[in-house]
């Protein structure tokens, strides 16, 4: 029997060489992918059905299997075809920005956080954006990109008109507007944030709005339920997250009580929006650790860090400090950059997590005009961008190699999890998927292009 070609993962866990020596003197928590690889030998059969037995073959990733995330705001006016001032109402980049952003986008990311606030969304009762956004979901997922959506209930920015309404009233509107989002984004969003910032919920006091009111009378256990089993009841398929920027013992509270209570949680989101400063690699692996232990998967799904001054420390509610000017600097883009590569590399080291989502790809329409994005206002990326792709699309990531099948048709593909592409000579070819932490086997026929 012959040795079977194996195409080895590149190498892991091992900062970029630009970023060496600021690596050094920081947090040292885990930074190994290796739990994130895994191997699938194939054997390969040409169009004609043929054993391709000792035959030239490229191999290339074409997608990873953990999600890379950033949101999809901007990109809302590109995919409607809308020019020169698109509704912008959610948010992000101008439409006549979106173009060129495109590329940078795709270049990194693969799941796109799409907004669902309600009161921009429905501003209007029984007139919600639906084909808008629909249409947004789908120009993403054409281009191979997982979309969420974000959230089906949250009480910040909850529409006006619900507050005329009797508590009894708002439950069922809030029951029918879920129902109908999950109904019509169905297979082409199957992946929702369902109740944003629960813990926070009953004693919200910054505006008031029905949704909190209701969960005066319900409490945050019940308005949990709510959300996620009217969800699941109108796509059983849906999987469905719990979100909050509170990461203290409060949420682990709730997440516990809601267990308890047999409501079905899909993953729990955290967020950290870190505009007063990096957390450091030791404070994220906390997190991870202290929210890992629920044995559900972990989403990061709302990031930032800052590539000019940082937000003052006594600021309590980030939403309170906003000035008329917050520009990128030099020195905060180096920053930004070592810092963005460090938080990477530990979540993505951490076995919990199954997505990190970055919020905001460039400064234009950031959120609170800070400049948290990785992309400057004149569309240039910065250096947060660039080591960004370096690590995503080169260290972990497998370019177009050259291989040969063994006598017996077969050549192993070991690397990140992920979809990857087998490409004959002539053009036939096949993906393939190696799932993390796994090994496997898979019979492939190649198919001509056409």
């Amino acid at each position: 029997m012959s040795t079977t070609p194996v195409l080895h993962a590149p190498t892991l866990g091992h900062p970029t060489a630009s970023y060496d020596q600021s690596m050094s003197t920081h947090d040292s928590k885990p930074t190994s992918t290796s739990h994130r690889v895994g191997s699938t030998t194939v054997t390969l059969t040409g169009a004609d059905g043929a054993p391709l037995a000792n035959a030239a073959v490229t191999i290339e990733q074409v997608r990873h299997e953990f999600g890379f995330g950033n949101i999809g705001f901007d990109f809302v006016a590109l995919a409607n075809n809308e020019t020169g001032g698109g509704d912008n109402v959610f948010g992000g980049a101008s439409a006549e920005s979106a173009q060129s952003l495109a590329d940078l986008w795709f270049g990194v990311y693969n799941h796109a956080t799409l907004p669902f606030y309600w009161r921009g969304f429905e501003g209007t009762r029984d007139r919600p954006d639906t084909a808008r956004i629909l249409a947004t979901a789908r120009w993403f997922v054409e281009r191979d990109a997982t979309v969420k959506g974000h959230p089906l209930l949250w009480h910040t920015l909850a529409p006006q008109w619900l507050m005329p309404l009797d508590d009894a009233e708002v439950e069922a509107t809030i029951r029918a507007r879920i129902t109908r989002e999950v109904t019509d984004f169905a297979g082409v969003i199957d992946l929702w944030d369902a109740i944003n910032e629960a813990v926070i919920l009953p004693v919200f006091t910054a505006e008031e709005n029905a949704v909190t009111r209701l969960a005066q009378t319900k409490g945050r256990v019940e308005m949990v339920r709510m959300a996620f089993e009217t969800a699941r009841a109108a796509n059983p398929a849906a999987r469905l997250v719990l979100n909050d920027f509170d990461l203290s013992e409060d949420y682990e509270h709730l997440i516990e009580e809601c267990l308890a209570a047999g409501i079905q949680i899909d993953a729990i989101g955290v967020q950290t929006h870190m505009h007063q400063g990096f957390r450091g690699e030791d404070a994220i692996w906390d997190i991870l650790e202290r929210f890992g232990r629920f044995e559900l998967p972990v989403q990061m799904t709302e990031t930032t860090l800052l590539s000019g001054d940082l937000m003052p420390p006594e600021i309590v509610d980030l939403n309170d400090y906003q000035i008329p000017s917050w520009p990128t600097t030099p020195e905060g883009e180096e920053r930004q950059a070592d810092e963005i590569l460090r938080h990477y590399r530990t979540v993505v080291a951490h076995p919990a997590v199954e997505s990190l989502t970055y919020w905001g790809l460039t400064d234009e329409g950031s959120w609170l005009g800070a400049p948290s994005g990785v992309v400057r206002l004149d569309g240039t990326p910065k250096p947060a961008y660039d080591a960004l792709r370096e690590l995503i699309r080169g260290e972990w990531w497998l370019a177009p190699t050259g291989m040969v099948t063994d006598a017996d048709a077969r050549v192993t593909v070991e690397g990140f999890g992920g979809e990857y592409r087998v490409t004959a000579p002539d053009g036939a070819n096949a993906t393939v998927t190696v799932r993390a932490g796994t090994t496997g086997t898979a019979e492939v026929t190649l198919a001509t292009p056409g």
